[in-house]
């Protein structure tokens, strides 16, 4: 049974497919109205009232959970978007967006499982936000930084990260700039949400576009400040961290190169502890102009870790917000905290709108006697005494996604950990296993 409402979807959005093999369905003023249900309601609205929204269903299940064997379970997740724009002119928008997103036969359902019927962003804009020469934005809203490796809205998540802040940003001859005061929304489910007092965020993050149309350089600054932590004497103390980093990309480049690098610093203190880590991540791919558009990628992601956990310097790379989903596997059970990990991946495009990515995984810990994280960032297995080695395991993906009829988009993919040393000692050992399959419809 726990199966069944996902099946149901997925086949319902593939068999709508059939007819779109050979020529894609038809949109606008002649697509079927279930097609985009929002054109129809949008037609009958003043033109400064505007709907929309989407449905996501994915069933998931696992194997190995905690690396234990037998340890197995599957449940589908639903999220339902329902969003409403008013723009009375040019330069003034209201944006609201509601959503519920629930677990079935997932217990205890909570986030980032479920969080039923809440508002995910309600904000009020002056100016063009997005790519004028100015525009500021107060509100609920999600925040989708770069490659989303520090700050994203975490769209894999069923529930997702949401931020109550004010932001302003500019575009002017080939720069732009983002500058914001935030603080993180915790999702409850059963109840209204609110930010988390006392865990506030600020920072810039800027753009240099005049450099080409193949260069992007982005630097930004962060500053993060907490109260409640416990630092490394045990004493509840208040966080003051500063983050630094740049992200460059290049791509279209002669010979169908690309590359990309993003390097982060952060330094301050918890109470009495100093502040110590830093990140990066390098990535460099080849696409051939061949049948099915093959691209090879080879990458490195590190971050440090905590050498000593008393004498008085936190080394733990600290990893904010992220949308950590496949930044360091699909199956999303490590994440760029205390961590070496060599990457590479095959991804193809049989047709324009289908892709087949093959990736592969091996992680190293930074440091011994600091835990493995997962990719939301938090502690998972960790060796005090640093005897269990560093090699945490090896990963194996292959996912893909169809686009069809222009509102759906299905997926499905198959994820397999093999445990390393690291894992083999903390745990029991046994392999994870992730499949799932996904339906997205966009109305």
């Amino acid at each position: 049974m726990k199966l069944s409402a996902s099946v149901l979807f997925f086949c319902l959005v593939t068999a709508a497919s059939v007819s779109g093999q050979t020529a894609p369905a038809p949109s606008g003023p002649d697509a079927p109205s279930w097609l985009s249900p929002s054109t129809e309601i949008n037609h009958g609205l003043p033109s400064w009232l505007i709907f929309g929204g989407d449905y996501r269903d994915r069933f998931e299940g696992y194997s190995g959970a905690s690396y234990k064997h037998n340890a197995t379970d599957d449940y589908v997740l639903s999220r339902l978007k329902l969003q409403l724009t008013i723009k009375p002119t040019a330069w003034l928008k209201f944006f609201v967006e509601g959503m519920d997103a629930r677990a079935l036969e997932k217990f205890p359902a909570v986030p980032t499982y479920q969080n039923t019927w809440d508002i995910r962003q309600a904000y009020g804009e002056i100016g063009d936000y997005s790519s004028g020469i100015f525009g500021l934005r107060v509100g609920r809203q999600e925040f989708a930084y770069g490659d989303e490796r520090l700050i994203g809205p975490s769209w894999w998540s069923n529930t997702e990260h949401n931020f109550d802040a004010i932001r302003a940003g500019t575009h002017y001859k080939g720069f732009r700039l983002d500058v914001f005061s935030a603080s993180i929304v915790n999702p409850v489910t059963g109840t209204w949400d609110h930010h988390l007092q006392g865990n506030n965020l600020h920072g810039a993050y800027g753009g240099i576009d005049k450099l080409g149309p193949r260069l992007i350089v982005e630097p930004y600054s962060f500053w993060r400040l907490e109260h409640g932590l416990v630092n490394e004497e045990g004493i509840v103390s208040k966080l003051n961290e500063k983050i630094g980093g740049i992200r460059i990309v290049g791509s279209k480049l002669p010979g169908g190169f690309d590359y990309g690098t993003e390097m982060v610093r952060e330094f301050g203190s918890l109470g009495a502890d100093k502040i110590q880590s830093w990140a990066g991540h390098w990535v460099v791919g080849r696409t051939a102009n061949v049948r099915f558009t093959p691209r090879v990628y080879a990458e490195y992601n590190f971050a440090t870790g905590d050498k000593n956990p008393k004498d008085g310097i936190r080394g733990t790379f600290d990893l904010l917000y992220p949308s950590g989903h496949d930044k360091m596997g699909f199956a999303d059970q490590v994440g760029w905290r205390n961590i070496r990990d060599t990457r590479a991946g095959l991804e193809t495009k049989p047709r324009d709108n289908v892709n087949v990515n093959l990736e592969y995984n091996d992680w190293y810990l930074d440091s011994p006697t600091d835990s493995l994280y997962g990719s939301s960032g938090t502690a998972l297995f960790r060796s005090a005494a640093g005897t269990a080695g560093t090699h945490v395991g090896q990963e194996v993906d292959i996912t893909g996604t169809w686009k069809f009829a222009r509102a759906f988009t299905a997926g499905a993919g198959f994820c397999h950990i093999f445990p390393g040393e690291f894992l083999k000692s903390v745990t029991p050992g046994n392999p994870y296993t992730y499949p799932y399959m996904m339906a997205v419809w966009k109305f």
